[in-house]
């Protein structure tokens, strides 16, 4: 690649502010307002059929999940790598801010999820409106749990989480934003100060999202892992998104002319250090769970075990571990951009079978059969989410221009 000098990032160089992805904001926004309308079609059209209805609207949570977790990752990612003061993220910091700023659209997407609980209806979660199938001892236990399990305290926490995924990226997006106008280093220290202050708020409210989501989808059963499985997938494939949209942007007067082989690189290393994390979380829950060898307990995954559930358990094993492990040791893929996007990809599909699997089984359904809902509620939350963060980037520039460091992480070499 050629050298780059500070002329070629400076504002008035020819790093232009981003005026592109309209073919994008346009094709991503129609099929996200096509797949949620489909959704919606799907959803009423099953008005006799209260599991029809569950299984659309667990089809819509994980699709909500899915895209959501890797927002609020890359928040987190921002966090961490300003509590650690490096530099040489400098150049790929404003695609994390990006990806980060379809945060506040999530709140309108929960809604829903948000209705369906405060109607009382209980269609996703059992705990909600118990079913006459309940005994007598179950009945009980969701009682018990009622001071914690209860609409009006669910959408409480909900409001939490959000004040603290939006204010924490939307400050840090602001500071970044504001430097590239009045070049002012304070905004980097604010950065690097809210940066390590919002990381336990951020793996917290995270972590009790996942409870509150996914985890009480069966009342009965709970894992203090859990939040740390739901965080570990979602933190990997945020950096599989960055991964993807820095080697798609690897063109001349885009941002990912800027990278060079040291930064994809180290990109290859985040992503198979968190594959392997993922899967320690994931054997560590299985293996707590299993040695204990208690029923409540143990049903989550024998529910996972039958069914056809059993192949995409064994599936999530070598696709989501083995084969993309054992493919990024491999030194020369990471320095390679075609390599590594197809790894993206193969860690985000695999990410949402994932889901699809921590969720489906949870509302009773006995066989792995995927729904149409599936896709479109996919497509709907996902094409609205992407359209809506490069509409939010349209106007600033792709790499924070005056931040201080960024020459230097231009010409980042590992050490």
């Amino acid at each position: 690649m050629a050298t780059v000098t500070l002329a070629a990032v400076a504002p008035d160089s020819a790093q232009e502010r981003f005026t592109g992805g309209g073919t994008w904001m346009a094709v991503g926004g129609g099929l996200g307002v096509l797949g949620l309308l489909v959704t919606a079609v799907l959803f009423f059209a099953s008005a006799s059929d209260p599991h029809g209805q569950q299984m659309v609207l667990a089809s819509y949570l994980t699709a909500f999940v899915y895209w959501l977790g890797i927002a609020i990752a890359a928040t987190l990612w921002q966090a961490v790598f300003h509590a650690a003061k490096a530099r040489w993220v400098t150049v790929i910091r404003r695609g994390l801010e990006g990806i980060s700023a379809a945060l506040p659209l999530f709140i309108l997407l929960f809604l829903p999820i948000a209705l369906q609980v405060m109607g009382g209806h209980g269609v996703l979660f059992d705990w909600v409106h118990p079913p006459a199938s309940f005994s007598n001892e179950q009945l009980k236990l969701i009682a018990h749990k009622a001071p914690y399990l209860n609409p009006t305290f669910f959408i409480i926490r909900a409001v939490i989480y959000f004040a603290v995924w939006v204010g924490v990226s939307h400050s840090l997006r602001k500071w970044s934003l504001a430097q590239d106008v009045d070049g002012n280093p304070q905004q980097l220290e604010k950065m690097r100060t809210l940066g390590p202050a919002s990381l336990p708020f951020l793996g917290l409210t995270i972590s009790f999202a996942a409870f509150d989501w996914m985890m009480s989808l069966d009342p009965f059963w709970s894992s203090t892992i859990f939040g740390a499985y739901y965080f570990a997938g979602s933190f990997l494939a945020a950096m599989a998104v960055l991964t993807f949209v820095a080697t798609s942007a690897m063109k001349p007067g885009q941002f990912g002319a800027l990278l060079t082989r040291h930064h994809l690189h180290n990109l290859g290393k985040f992503i198979l250090a968190f594959t392997a994390f993922w899967a320690y979380i994931g054997f560590s829950q299985f293996m707590l769970i299993w040695i204990a060898n208690l029923p409540e307990e143990g049903e989550w995954y024998i529910a996972r075990m039958k069914g056809g559930w059993q192949s995409v358990s064994i599936a999530l094993v070598v696709l989501h571990f083995i084969v993309p492990f054992f493919a990024l040791l491999s030194r020369s893929l990471k320095f390679r951009p075609w390599a590594l996007k197809l790894v993206a990809v193969w860690i985000l599909l695999i990410h949402f079978v994932d889901l699809h699997w921590v969720i489906m089984p949870a509302i009773h359904l006995p066989h792995f059969a995927p729904h149409l809902a599936d896709l479109t509620a996919f497509l709907g939350v996902g094409g609205v989410a992407i359209a809506f963060a490069l509409w939010r980037a349209r106007g600033h520039y792709t790499v924070p221009v005056r931040d201080p460091y960024l020459l230097e992480a231009v010409r980042y070499t590992q050490p």
